[in-house]
């Protein structure tokens, strides 16, 4: 998930990829070794620099995609058109290259265990990436907190980590939704329409049980599932949000 980078105070670090894995036709994880990395929280993200041979510079933030848990640093990246870093990362980046990196940043958007919920993600399209964390984190520290995810896609083929998290919601570690906007296979079950208020009300838990709301995703998803989520009751104190896009 790429943002505008933010500013900070926070050292950069040279890592080594370990590994790059295709999530979708335009997205990629890529696994990172950083041996000075001093942990993050579920939900944090990083900023990424590339410099060029003539100097200039080009900067993003980057959610995390890994839990604190796992033994490697992952970032998921979905390649934007016309991007200034975007585009290397997902198409020119092989094992054995190293990246220029800060972080971990953020406060706000995470969630740890102790925290509990209930606990409702609800992602549109690259947004899953920090929920994924969430995702994670929950299932290695053995969390009972009842979790609800709702991955909007416009097709079948751009749900990133589509085979984790089939995997999850086979086991019944969670429950995860999908619904996909544009096209969908031939027997699918699974939602068909754009996250609103009507499909919020049947996925989320009633206000009564104060669930604990992030979403992430492009501008418009965001702000139209939070302002059902308060319409519909919930309080605003616990629906987070992150929005994304190019910058």
């Amino acid at each position: 998930m790429e943002r505008t980078a933010v500013r900070g105070r926070l050292t950069w670090q040279v890592g080594t990829l370990v590994e790059v894995v295709e999530e979708t036709p335009r997205t990629r994880s890529i696994v990172l070794d950083l041996p000075d990395w001093p942990g993050h929280r579920a939900g944090q993200h990083v900023d990424v620099r590339l410099t060029a041979e003539d100097g200039y510079q080009a900067q993003r933030s980057y959610s995390i995609a890994s839990a604190p848990e796992d033994p490697a640093l992952v970032l998921t990246v979905e390649e934007i058109e016309n991007g200034e870093v975007s585009p290397y990362l997902v198409e020119e980046l092989r094992a054995g290259d190293t990246l220029e990196l800060r972080g971990p940043i953020g406060g706000y958007f995470v969630w740890e265990a102790p925290v509990g919920g209930p606990l409702l993600l609800l992602a549109g399209g690259s947004g899953v990436v920090p929920l994924r964390a969430m995702l994670r984190h929950h299932r290695a520290s053995e969390s009972d907190t009842p979790l609800r995810l709702l991955y909007s896609a416009r097709s079948l083929e751009e749900v990133i980590y589509r085979d984790e998290l089939a995997h999850a919601a086979a086991d019944d570690e969670v429950d995860v939704r999908f619904t996909l906007t544009r096209s969908q296979p031939a027997g699918w079950n699974g939602y068909a329409r754009r996250v609103d208020r009507a499909l919020i009300e049947e996925v989320a838990w009633p206000p009564r049980e104060r669930p604990l709301a992030f979403i992430c995703g492009p501008n418009g998803f965001v702000e139209a599932a939070a302002a059902a989520l308060v319409a519909l009751g919930h309080d605003p104190a616990r629906v987070k949000t992150e929005r994304f896009g190019p910058s």
